[in-house]
């Protein structure tokens, strides 16, 4: 039965995005014209069937134009400050509902899903602030260790009047009191402003990828270059900086993709990716709890259960982490990885490490990161080649020097080395050399024996024959 319904959602979906057109084929990678209308079989299509219910329901409520473009302008705000919503159309959905949590989580408020009036002007409020900064903005976020979403914090408090953390603010003195005055008490120190519920402990806030990668290469820039084999000395800092490279590289990639697929805009495409984390997520929180190998035998038992051909789902697995990343949307990034390495493809397990190891979209997970990035450097050994940065021989040698390193094997770090295979060799003694005389006589030539006539014959003819030579 579930089978039939994947069968039918996927079918009509295909109709409704138009017929399918010509493969492409590309270093084993299918992008069927029609992908998107199959895209992770019926699973994600009914994620999305979902949603246009959701759709309908709201905008038959009576929403005003102006709400509707209001709800837009918070659901734009909310993706420029790292919140993914999606395609902003100005419907609140699970996905804007999520995003609203996470906002509210950041500046320490109850995780309702609804603004508050506060909330809401000061979200709209500081999208405008950082636009209008330009580059200054982008500069502010570099130097901030939660990125965008820092500056909202930032912001939040200079409107308050408290100080950055760290800076020192001087406080009037207090006037003398005169020894005839009766010693009056200190009075209690006035209450702060409505306590702030926090369900974090204090820690802070993990700041988006896109934000990270942006300091990453700043910082980059300022050293003088990306971390070597030769310059190592932090790993955590040298994998996070090849993180950020492959990101770059699978969005180009995924995007040429994109690009290639027929009667698609882009905008259907990043709808239909954003399926991929809620189709996959009991997987994607997997991650961060099981061992690769039980991570991905759950993950090719989805793969089966979508009916798609493997290149097919590659391909559209490519080009769903590239969305993922430039929409900076972990669920939907974290999900293709797991697809991609499923299918056999080990080199996107490094990915998969990456996550873990640096927390994003994933428990930050050392011990489980090893595993995966294992995968990726023993499909590099097999296919001979660098992954996803072909230009940089040293990359995996890298990667496997501060995965082995964070893991507590740093002796094991060490390319394995293979010995050159050798011929069997034997000492033999050298024969002794033979003089020229030795050379012309016989090597045991028999000493002569005096031997009476009668002790001749007696012997055989062969013995004696050379008595009677002699004799002759």
């Amino acid at each position: 039965m579930m089978f039939k319904r994947i069968a039918i959602a996927g079918t009509a979906a295909s109709l409704a995005f138009g017929p399918v057109g010509p493969a492409f084929a590309n270093g084993g990678d299918a992008i069927v014209g029609g992908i998107i209308g199959g895209i992770i079989g019926g699973a994600i299509v009914n994620e999305n069937n979902k949603k246009r219910t959701v759709v309908r329901k709201s905008t038959s409520s009576g929403m005003t134009t102006a709400q509707r473009e209001a709800n837009r302008e918070t659901q734009v705000a909310l993706n420029y400050f790292g919140y993914p919503v999606g395609t902003p159309d100005g419907v609140l959905g699970r996905n804007s509902r999520n995003a609203i949590s996470q906002y509210q989580m950041t500046l320490g408020y109850p995780a309702t899903g609804q603004l508050t009036e506060y909330e809401r002007n000061h979200l709209i409020g500081s999208y405008h602030r950082a636009v209008a900064g330009g580059s200054l903005t982008m500069q502010q976020a570099a130097a901030n260790p939660m990125g965008m979403r820092g500056l909202l914090v930032t912001w939040r408090d200079e409107a308050m009047g408290i100080p950055p953390q760290g800076q020192v603010v001087a406080v009037p003195a207090v006037p003398e009191v005169p020894a005839a005055e009766p010693t009056v008490e200190a009075a209690a120190p006035a209450p702060a402003a409505p306590g702030l519920p926090t369900f974090l402990g204090g820690a802070a806030t993990e700041a988006s990828l896109a934000s990270h990668c942006n300091r990453v290469g700043l910082m980059a820039s300022t050293a003088g270059g990306y971390t070597t084999v030769a310059t190592m000395t932090d790993p955590m800092t040298a994998l996070g900086e090849q993180f950020c490279l492959v990101r770059s590289f699978t969005i180009a990639e995924g995007e040429e993709m994109a690009a290639r697929v027929p009667g698609v805009t882009p905008e259907q495409i990043r709808a239909q990716c954003a399926g991929f984390g809620p189709a996959m997520q009991a997987q994607v929180a997997a991650l961060s709890l099981e061992s690769a190998d039980k991570v991905i035998g759950d993950v090719r038992g989805f793969v089966l259960s979508t009916g798609m051909a493997p290149a097919q789902l590659s391909a559209t697995a490519k080009i769903c982490l590239s969305v993922g990343y430039a929409q900076d949307d972990m669920d939907v990034a974290v999900a293709s990885g797991l697809i991609l390495a499923a299918l056999g493809e080990g080199a996107y397990g490094e990915l998969l490490g990456h996550h873990l190891s640096q927390g994003f979209g994933a428990a930050r997970r050392a011990d489980l990161a090893f595993d995966w990035y294992d995968m990726a450097l023993k499909a590099a050994d097999q296919s001979g080649s660098v992954p996803f940065a072909p230009g940089q021989p040293e990359r995996m040698q890298l990667v496997r020097k501060a995965a082995y390193t964070i893991a507590g094997r740093a002796d094991q770090a060490a390319m394995p080395e293979t010995a050159p295979a050798t011929l069997p060799s034997f000492s033999v003694p050298a024969a002794p050399e033979k003089t020229a005389e030795a050379a012309t006589t016989p090597a045991e030539a028999p000493t002569p024996v005096a031997m009476t006539a009668d002790q001749v014959d007696a012997l055989p003819l062969a013995a004696r024959l050379p008595f009677l030579l002699f004799r002759n």
